[in-house]
């Protein structure tokens, strides 16, 4: 029975035209061959699996080459190359820098660099991952490296070139290897699926290129994996994701257009349907991020580009992209990277990313009122007695002044306009300034801020306290501030400034911190937009107390001359 071979061994290209995803660092080795300039040393680094060893090893093998082709590749058929194909060529030696560390191994190299090549032109080191070696062995290495014998071509290999020393660096020509594109790992793929005779969905092919995150070796050990699993020779789309256990994108369609069409209890069943195969919430999470991103960037044809996935599903993402606007996709995308960031810190992970999606689901909804926004309407003379002596709202009623998240300026810059339709006697109103002022049809303002009393502030400070107390951020902190929020003295001063006044610096600084949400909230509660607060602090001497007899005696002899004078007379003291 012949023996197995990982594509990645079988099918390592033997050729600088073979390299795949790499024609920027293949090009400039050729030329250099063909021009007989090559540097004494070079350095390859980049991530894993993109074919640093590879391309040292085809460059070993071209220049010791005895008949290069005409395209200054290695023909393979010379004593050179089939040596070097057998691995027992004299001329090329490589070293694991990861297991051959020390200064001994490198003394060792050095020594043999002594030597002249018996047979071809240049004698090659390959040393793979070279970043681990100590600090010792660098400096040992330091003055060959710089000056090697002519006939001596140093290869340096490394996936971590900022742990190398610069003295290292200064000595090497330096090729940055990129991470292979999807569409040219897809591609070999195809290539090497047609060779084996395996029937690959491209979809497959597609989805594997993109598990492998650029490196084409671990794209080929899945293949390799696919390959195995599936007994008829056939690698298709549905296997991949069972396979590779992957979240299919599907989900993240269906997901999104349920969030987009404001299907809240749809969104959610997708969730549990995805929890119930077993499927990490926060993959969910990070997965419906990078989704809306490649949604976002299919806004504008000039960064489809930007996508890593094939034609087919880029395409799925245009058609998505013209139903969801930009501010839907933003805001989403600020709720799912915050939902990532404290995914891991939340006790209850699973009701985190239901929360999410809920606020997702009532985006449509939030951005629909920002276009329109409420309309503030004038009550009749008769209503608005009747109004002041009506208790308020309480906290868990619509009532839009009470809502936070809601910018000042929607409020500020709200179009008071309405068709008179359900009730023809209520006034249409002019448009509202930013200073909430009511631009008259003469082009002149006039002001519509009302008054308030204590009574009306202790009523919005009130309801806002509850507000407060569940802000999201800094929930110990707005916590203390809802507790302190009534515990000042109120005044109102002139031109609608009111001051609160406590007698604690710590209580003073907390309700400051939050000064401008309390106005911005007082502002669009008592429909007053020149209201102006101000948080002070006073100084009040606190009277000391009097806890022991002795303490309280003294106090009283000091308080009462009378009882100083009986104490002194007869010499009265305290029984403790």
């Amino acid at each position: 029975m012949e023996n197995f071979v990982v594509s990645a061994r079988k099918y390592r290209p033997a050729t600088f035209d073979t390299v795949v995803g790499q024609s920027h660092i293949t090009t400039t080795l050729k030329n250099a061959i063909k021009s007989n300039q090559l540097a004494q040393a070079f350095l390859f680094c980049g991530p894993r699996g993109v074919g640093k060893t590879t391309c040292a090893r085809i460059l070993a093998k071209t220049i010791n080459c005895l008949t290069p082709t005409e395209d200054f590749e290695a023909c393979g058929t010379c004593e050179s190359c089939v040596s070097f194909q057998k691995q027992g060529s004299m001329n090329v030696y490589e070293l694991d820098a990861a297991s051959s560390n020390s200064v001994d191994d490198i003394r060792n190299l050095v020594d043999q660099v002594r030597y002249p090549p018996q047979t071809g032109k240049r004698k090659v080191y390959i040393i793979d991952e070279v970043h681990m070696l100590s600090n010792a062995a660098f400096n040992a290495f330091l003055k060959t490296l710089e000056e090697p014998p002519e006939y001596v071509i140093f290869i340096l290999a490394t996936t971590e070139k900022h742990k190398i020393i610069p003295t290292i660096l200064s000595r090497c020509q330096i090729f940055d290897f990129k991470r292979i594109e999807v569409k040219d790992m897809s591609g070999h793929l195809a290539n090497i699926a047609q060779k084996e005779q395996i029937d690959a969905e491209q979809d497959a092919l597609d989805l594997i290129a993109q598990k492998a995150d650029g490196g084409l070796r671990d794209a080929l050990s899945l293949f390799d994996l696919i390959t195995t699993f599936s007994a008829d020779r056939k690698i298709t789309y549905q296997s991949v994701i069972k396979n590779l256990h992957i979240l299919d994108h599907d989900y993240y369609f269906k997901i999104t257009d349920a969030l987009l069409a404001q299907d809240t209890p749809l969104a959610l069943l997708y969730f549990d349907e995805i929890l119930r195969k077993g499927f990490d919430g926060h993959i969910f999470i990070a997965g419906l991020g990078a989704h809306l991103r490649n949604v976002m960037m299919c806004k504008d044809p000039s960064t489809v580009k930007l996508l890593e996935t094939s034609e087919k599903v880029k395409q799925r993402f245009a058609e998505q992209a013209q139903a969801a606007s930009a501010s839907f996709l933003l805001s989403a995308l600020n709720l799912a990277s915050e939902c990532d960031l404290h995914y891991k810190s939340s006790k209850n992970p699973r009701f985190y990313v239901e929360l999410t999606l809920m606020k997702m689901a009532n985006l449509g909804q939030v951005i629909k009122w920002a276009e329109n926004p409420v309309v503030v309407q004038a009550p009749a003379p008769e209503t608005a007695e009747k109004k002041k002596s009506e208790p308020q709202p309480s906290v868990g009623e619509n009532t839009p002044q009470m809502v936070e998240e809601v910018p000042t300026q929607m409020i500020q810059g709200a179009k008071l306009e309405r068709v008179e339709k359900e009730n023809p006697k209520t006034p249409i109103l002019p448009k509202v300034n930013v200073n909430g002022q009511v631009a008259a049809g003469n082009g002149t303002a006039q002001p519509v801020n009302k008054p308030f009393t204590k009574q009306d502030i202790q009523s919005a400070l009130n309801e806002f306290k509850t507000v407060l107390r569940n802000f999201p951020q800094d929930r110990d902190k707005a916590r203390k501030a809802s507790e302190y929020l009534l515990g000042g003295k109120v005044e109102i001063k002139e031109d609608f400034t009111i001051e609160f006044t406590f007698d604690d610096e710590a209580k003073t600084e907390l309700i400051d911190f939050y000064k401008e949400k309390i106005e911005r909230n007082l502002r669009n509660r008592l429909e007053n937009q020149a209201l102006n607060l101000k948080v002070l602090y006073e100084y009040v001497e606190k009277k000391k107390k009097y806890y022991t007899p002795y303490e309280q005696f003294q106090y009283l002899k000091e308080k009462h001359q009378k009882l100083n004078d009986l104490s002194d007379r007869f010499g009265l003291e305290v029984d403790l």
